[in-house]
């Protein structure tokens, strides 16, 4: 009987060891990844890749890979798919997510509530309606984005911030 215990113990512990060791990244790795981060949203050049989409009042939808925001000094590329309710319908069916390119934008940045974090609010002026994007973005590389639209409901997206590396 104690021969079971140990064993089922000692499985425990092995279980706990490797899996805390294989995840780790080290703290040269933190920095770099915040340091690039911080740098990307400072000269507003990263990319944001959604892996959800969380629409208002909807379940949760898991995306693929090709859905993006990529973000310039100069120019905005949405690629989003839209789940939720339209108050205005386009007769255009290719316009029913977010696909666009927007070069006349107003782009604001701030730290987040906590160290580490950054807020990041990009506002359109070129598109025929009021669109805005507020991104939550944290040191781990991951990012939240709510979008803002007058003729819809709001919807947020999970996913991934990537930077160029120099």
């Amino acid at each position: 009987m104690k021969n079971n215990r140990f064993n089922k113990l000692l499985l425990i512990l092995t279980i706990v060891i490797f899996s805390a060791c294989g995840s780790s990244m080290s703290v040269a790795e933190k920095e770099q990844l915040v340091a690039e981060i911080d740098n990307g949203i400072k000269e507003s050049d990263f990319t944001f890749k959604a892996t959800y989409a969380h629409p208002t009042g909807f379940k949760s939808v898991y995306l693929s890979p090709f859905y993006d925001v990529k973000i310039s000094a100069d120019t905005v590329k949405a690629y989003l798919p839209y789940y939720g309710r339209a108050y205005t319908a386009t007769l255009d069916p290719s316009k029913g997510g977010y696909n666009f390119t927007s070069t006349d934008f107003d782009y604001n940045f701030s730290p987040g509530s906590k160290p580490g974090n950054w807020r990041v609010s990009i506002r359109f002026n070129d598109l025929d309606r009021h669109v805005q994007f507020n991104f939550d973005i944290w040191e781990n590389g991951s990012g939240r984005l709510s979008v803002n639209d007058v003729n819809r409901q709001t919807i947020s997206f999970q996913g991934d911030i990537v930077t160029k590396k120099e």
